[in-house]
């Protein structure tokens, strides 16, 4: 940070550190939460909050200053630019509303690594918020651990309505990064997971200048060595890291530098839909704890006995709680370089196979593909796949370019001889409606016999469509599940969709061709 850069954002943090309450642990920020009437105790003793009319991240209303660091630097194709002075303009309005109002600050750390460590300072309007995030972060090992000038700040006022002509936004709803003044302002809405995102927007911009590659991933370790789980919303990267026979280093956000990968977190943010105790008995335990936050389940307003299979708020109904209330997660938050390298993918169209072996070239192409599906409700009950495809598995937080991600993993995937697996924990025997969801147990099985070693050697065939190796048989597992296309009542029918989904596949592709390698371009599935 230049000593200009550091002045600002000290100016920054002394103006919102007025009437802010400091440092509150959980059992005061659920009392000033109750007083406030921002939630409820859930009889499990989690408190229950809601977010409304925001139920999740809102894309369309971030915005990254476009200035002598950034102009270069970001991928502008796919983050919206904002000036440094509609920035200014934002700040400074967003400090004359915060003068009315009561600030909890929380002084907490990035990075596992102690040798990566970053001082985050988080001003929340809601009480709640900051219970939040200290949930999510490193908590500094001793109270005032943490730099008095932090390497980010971050505000979060939701009842700050943004104003587009003046800010330069789109909405009342604003979520603005400035990486020269290390300052996050987040306007308008209640959802808590941009507090977080905004962390690692940050992160995968400074990280790559140090010669860290930033990934949104889980990761987990083992004697057999770790690995990492890429994966958007929805494919099982928390339910699948968090296994009772490996450490769990963290659920979503990692780098990966000369010495392994460290998290970026000290908690976990699950999805709460249809949770259960049989199927995720770790993050089930971990739900029902105080201390922990619950967004928008539902729950019966006399015994207050939460309901996780109630989506009527939302599908995407949350759970944030610090790592430790996971048994087997690791305390140090570090693993050595990953012996597997694993791509989930939720795919609605039935088309991939449970797992396939990629080569180097194969997952950079996959990685930069990002590619998921998910359903879609229509008019009149029609429901139909829709493919998703977000570059390094999580575009909306990467700043630069998806080649500069891309050529980092695969540059640590040949260094470190990493095997490479595209799992597919989506449906089998035909797409949504008409096939099944992959059993749980399935993709349990084959992911121990990939992190094992079992699968390194057992023969394989070649997929006519997508090019990559899938195993005949594995430990515990139906072979006839294996193919694809022998699930399918109509092998026809199988081959269409098989065709449909690589043609998204090339098209979704021809905007990374130019700034990949021939043999990254060649990797995709077959026209």
């Amino acid at each position: 940070m230049t000593a200009q850069s550091r002045v600002t954002a000290d100016r920054t943090v002394d103006l919102f550190a007025l009437d802010a309450f400091p440092d509150l642990e959980a059992p005061r920020l659920y009392e000033e939460a109750l007083r406030r009437k921002e939630g409820l105790i859930a009889r499990s003793g989690a408190l229950i909050v809601e977010t409304a009319p925001h139920t999740g991240r809102s894309p369309a209303d971030k915005f990254i200053v476009r200035d002598a660091l950034t102009d270069e630097t970001v991928w502008w194709d796919n983050n919206q630019p904002m000036t440094p002075e509609q920035f200014s303009r934002l700040y400074a309005d967003m400090s004359a509303h915060a003068r009315g109002l009561d600030l909890f600050a929380q002084n907490l750390q990035a990075c596992a690594d102690p040798k990566r460590r970053l001082d985050i300072r988080v001003y929340s309007e809601f009480a709640w918020h900051a219970l939040f995030i200290r949930n999510l972060l490193i908590r500094p090992p001793a109270p005032g651990a943490a730099s008095s000038a932090p390497d980010l700040t971050i505000v979060a006022l939701p009842s700050f309505r943004a104003d587009p002509a003046r800010h330069g936004c789109r909405s009342e709803t604003v979520i603005a990064l400035d990486f020269s003044r290390r300052l996050a302002l987040i306007g308008g809405t209640r959802y808590a997971g941009e507090i977080k995102k905004s962390v690692f927007t940050f992160l995968n911009f400074l990280m790559p200048a140090q010669g860290v590659l930033p990934m949104h991933c889980a990761a987990n370790d083992h004697a057999s060595g770790a690995a990492i789980f890429f994966g958007l919303s929805g494919t099982g990267k928390t339910t699948l890291s968090a296994d009772a026979s490996r450490m769990l280093i963290g659920d979503d956000e990692h780098g990966w530098d000369e010495n392994g990968v460290f998290n970026f977190e000290g908690g976990c943010y699950a999805k709460a839909i249809r949770l259960s105790a049989a199927h995720e008995p770790e993050i089930h335990a971990a739900a029902n704890r105080f201390g922990v936050v619950l967004e928008n389940v539902g729950f019966d307003p006399a015994t207050r006995s939460v309901d996780f299979d109630d989506d009527s708020k939302t599908e995407n109904t949350r759970i944030a709680y610090p790592l430790d209330f996971i048994p087997n997660a690791s305390a140090e938050g570090r693993a050595s370089h990953p012996k597997n390298v694993v791509m989930l993918t939720c795919d609605a169209f039935g088309v991939l196979p449970p797992i396939a072996k990629l080569d180097s070239a194969q997952a950079m192409y996959h990685f930069l593909s990002g590619y998921t599906a998910r359903v879609a409700g229509t008019e009149n009950g029609v429901r139909a796949p829709q493919a998703v495809f977000s570059t390094c598995f999580g575009a909306p937080f990467m700043p630069r370019r998806p080649a500069e991600y891309g050529n980092m993993l695969r540059e640590r995937i040949v260094a470190h001889d990493a095997g490479c697996w595209l799992v597919n924990t989506g449906w089998t025997g035909g797409a949504y409606g008409e096939g099944g969801r992959m059993p749980i147990q399935v993709t349990r099985a084959l992911l121990r016999a990939a992190l094992d070693g079992s699968l390194e050697e057992a023969s394989c065939r070649r997929d006519p469509f997508f090019g990559f190796e899938t195993p005949l048989a594995a430990p515990g597992v139906d072979p006839g599940l294996l193919d694809p296309a022998k699930t399918w009542a109509s092998p026809a029918r199988y081959e269409d969709a098989a065709l449909r989904l690589a043609g998204m596949f090339h098209d979704n592709f021809k905007s990374f061709a130019s700034s990949v390698g021939r043999d990254v371009c060649a990797a995709g599935p077959r026209r």
